[in-house]
């Protein structure tokens, strides 16, 4: 026999795990509660997923909803320095306790755990999903909503947080350019073939508004993100723009002070679920 590489579509032998396949599903912190987990996900990185997680869970925490965030971009982490955080997350013989902001979200990063946070994470791929799955199975959430900043691209990390989290949906981050056609069509396909709900596509740098006139400049084009949205019957939820004044709270870790409704769309289709 072959060695296994678990993925039974592509294997011709009739072992066990394949007559009785096994669900790789971890369960959350049995002290823990969790609503629904939604995950942020995109085909290639510098599309702005943090700030797209970080803002839907600024909006959902306007809403009146429990939120938390848990940062699977464990070699890239910025969700901290998003909104403030610069202590160390704590843990006792219960399990480990996420960070809250000034309003409340719950999050738990490496970037909590590191002596120092701008120390770099050099770990290889099993280390990094190990983490992310502790990340699930020993943080007490307590939570209606938990967001899953995920790492770029389609990688391990991805693929152990589709396997091992038990996703209600996905929201995909897009931006408006060439690309974006054959970037959302690989984080749709592989969300498919791990049949994992996707609730629409969120384009971020879509736009510009000049400070002057008020008028909307599409700085990489105009109605990509549709027309990749319409060819896998999906819609696209909001449109974000290119806002210095977000760069800057983020720098200043006060994203909880944003102003706008962008992610109403968004906010609304998590809120069906």
């Amino acid at each position: 026999m072959s060695e296994c590489t678990h993925d039974c579509s592509t294997c011709g032998e009739s072992c066990g795990e394949r007559q009785n396949p096994q669900s790789l599903l971890k369960e959350h912190h049995p002290e823990a509660r969790v609503g629904k987990v939604i995950g942020i996900v995109s085909g290639k990185g510098g599309v702005g997923k943090s700030m797209v997680t970080s803002q839907m869970a600024v909006t959902m925490r306007r809403r009146g909803y429990s939120v938390g965030i848990l940062d699977a971009d464990v070699t890239g982490p910025s969700i901290p320095k998003a909104f403030g955080l610069h202590e160390n997350a704590t843990g006792d013989a219960r399990g480990l306790y996420p960070c809250e902001s000034g309003t409340g979200i719950q999050v738990m990063s490496t970037n909590l755990l590191l002596e120092n946070e701008t120390d770099p994470v050099v770990w290889r791929g099993p280390v990094v999903s190990g983490v992310v799955q502790q990340f699930w199975t020993d943080v007490l959430w307590n939570c209606d909503c938990l967001f899953v900043d995920m790492p770029p691209g389609t990688g391990d990390v991805t693929l152990s947080v589709f396997q091992s989290l038990p996703l209600d949906g996905i929201l995909i981050v897009a931006s408006p350019q060439e690309l974006v056609g054959m970037v959302v069509e690989k984080a749709v396909k592989m969300a498919e073939m791990m049949e994992i709900p996707i609730l629409g596509i969120v384009e971020n740098m879509s736009y510009l508004t000049c400070p002057d006139c008020g008028k909307k400049i599409f700085l990489f084009g105009e109605g990509r993100s549709e027309e990749a949205a319409k060819r896998h019957s999906l819609k696209v939820l909001a449109k974000m723009p290119i806002d210095p004044a977000l760069a800057s709270l983020v720098d200043q870790g006060r994203i909880e002070d944003f102003r706008g409704d962008w992610l109403k769309g968004a906010a609304d289709a998590v809120e069906k679920l």
